[in-house]
């Protein structure tokens, strides 16, 4: 994700990077070139009547900008849970990692503390791979034991058997009689929010808004946007593909942000940064714990906190 500081008004006319425009820009030359036809003929056109009144793009045209309006709302709406989510992920592997440092003092316990962190960080990152659909083998095995790393090599839903370890470290912390019953609850409490953000998290990449809709809408943009110029080529003359141009880019712009927006855990510019949050939450989990944190491997243009 693109974060940005705003530059002078002038300055963001002509921003580029972060942008939908240059993956937008074939299609706007597109209706340009055809534009520019229909106006060259323009006479024959005239002749056989084959213009449409201006007065029904305006009013098909505010219906339009109502639906791409509600798509872009709902769009906009999984990024947000998706950060929420991703937020709250933050939050609760903060505090079970400072449980098992404050809950369970005893220093013989340091070995097994460390592998309990190293579960969550595992967990963090399983979480990410899984929303990508991209290979965790290398972050496993930098985190995890040899064996236990490759058995999550054949599992589908890594993070819910890292959830199971971090449960059975709890329990082996209680018949140990390092925690009570109370402290175990409070740990459970946690593990079971980690559960709620995995459900969350699979029901926004697992549902995505229906593809009819999507198609109905991405149709009739273009088809409106390419009906334009028949309706605007007997009063405007050579400037109407410049306009036409202008307005289609604000009804294309829209419904692809929507589409980018749609996922918010993909790999696009505007997605979130699920790289950076992942690194940011393995050294604030390993500051916790008096560890060395790693070095930022991501651009400052991303969203890392």
């Amino acid at each position: 994700m693109i974060i940005k500081k705003k530059n002078t008004w002038f300055k963001m006319l002509f921003e580029w990077r972060g942008s939908v425009l240059p993956q937008l820009l074939p299609r706007l030359l597109l209706l340009l070139l055809f534009s520019f036809i229909v106006v060259y003929f323009k006479p024959w056109l005239l002749q056989y009547n084959l213009h449409i009144n201006p007065a029904i793009f305006t009013l098909f045209g505010i219906a339009l900008a109502i639906f791409l309006g509600f798509r872009n709302s709902v769009s906009y709406d999984r990024f947000w849970e998706g950060r929420k989510l991703w937020g709250a992920l933050l939050n609760d592997t903060r505090s079970l990692a400072r449980q098992s440092i404050t809950l369970v003092p005893d220093k013989e316990y340091d070995a097994k503390r460390e592998k309990f962190t190293n579960l969550l960080i595992a967990f963090v990152y399983s979480l990410k791979h899984q929303l990508r659909e991209t290979n965790s083998d290398a972050d496993m095995s930098r985190l995890l034991p040899k064996e236990f790393a490759g058995q999550l090599k054949e599992t589908r839903y890594k993070p819910i058997l890292l959830l199971r370890e971090l449960g059975l470290w709890v329990k082996d912390a209680k018949t140990e009689n390092k925690i009570d019953s109370v402290t175990q609850l409070a740990f459970e409490e946690n593990l079971n929010k980690l559960s709620d953000i995995v459900g969350g998290c699979e029901r926004i990449a697992g549902t995505p808004i229906p593809y009819t809709y999507s198609v109905l809408l991405h149709r009739t943009v273009y088809i409106y946007c390419f009906l334009l110029s028949f309706g605007f080529v007997e009063t405007m003359g050579w400037i109407t593909p410049f306009i036409i141009v202008f307005i289609a880019y604000t009804f294309v712009a829209l419904e692809a942000i929507a589409d980018e927006l749609e996922n918010p855990f993909g790999v696009q510019p505007n997605d979130l940064a699920l790289d950076a949050m992942s690194e940011m939450i393995e050294n604030t989990l390993l500051e916790l714990n008096d560890k060395k944190i790693n070095p930022v491997t991501h651009h400052n243009n991303y969203f890392i906190t």
